[in-house]
């Protein structure tokens, strides 16, 4: 019985620094996709003015290495805000996992 409690309590702490793929799709809509869009294409009014890149385009995200995405969204760039004191690490690092999945 204590090592299922164990199990249990252990498998909590681990998940719970973690976000989760919806969680990620929810931070992105919130504070990124007015910008970069829903899909990371950079089709939206903002990103257009801004110049952002186009994250579906595998030439786009081989410009920068999975570190310098990171310390973008964590200590801003231009015109993008810092997001250091809005999200975890582990939410951050989600972010760019997400940004990621847009590539085709």
């Amino acid at each position: 019985m204590k090592i299922q409690t164990l199990l249990v309590i252990t498998s909590m702490a681990l998940s719970a620094g973690v976000a989760s793929a919806a969680d990620t799709a929810e931070i992105w809509a919130k504070n990124c996709a007015s910008c970069h869009a829903k899909d990371g294409s950079g089709n939206t009014m903002m990103g257009k003015k801004s110049g952002v890149g186009n994250y579906t385009d595998a030439k786009v995200q081989a410009k920068f290495t999975d570190e310098e995405a990171a310390k973008v969204i964590s200590e801003g760039k231009e015109k993008m805000k810092p997001f250091k004191d809005k999200l975890t690490p582990e939410e951050i690092k989600a972010l760019v996992a997400h940004i990621r999945a847009f590539k085709k």
